[in-house]
């Protein structure tokens, strides 16, 4: 096991690079209507791509949005939250 130092150390992230993914994850607040609605409005896709995203969130607990650089995850993010739904945005290793 790592030592707790090791843990604190800062790391070099290359903002820029297309390493980063963008994550929804499942709630019991809004209706998939509402949540395809707002991943359409966050990304650009189809209304059948954002209903993918929609109930993979539902059945898996978290679903992939989009992945690319952490600016575009930042941007529709943003968006998603507008409405409360609950995301992260997650380093690509």
């Amino acid at each position: 096991m790592p030592k707790p130092e090791e843990l604190l150390e800062p790391t070099d992230i290359d903002i820029g690079a297309e390493g980063f993914s963008l994550i929804l994850f499942n709630d019991s607040f809004h209706d998939f209507d509402e949540v395809t609605s707002q991943v359409m409005k966050a990304t650009g896709y189809s209304y059948d791509r954002s209903e993918e995203i929609t109930m993979e969130a539902h059945q898996k607990g978290r679903a992939l949005v989009l992945s690319g650089e952490l600016d575009k995850c930042l941007k529709a993010q943003s968006v998603l939250e507008e409405i409360s739904l609950r995301t992260s945005i997650e380093v690509n290793v």
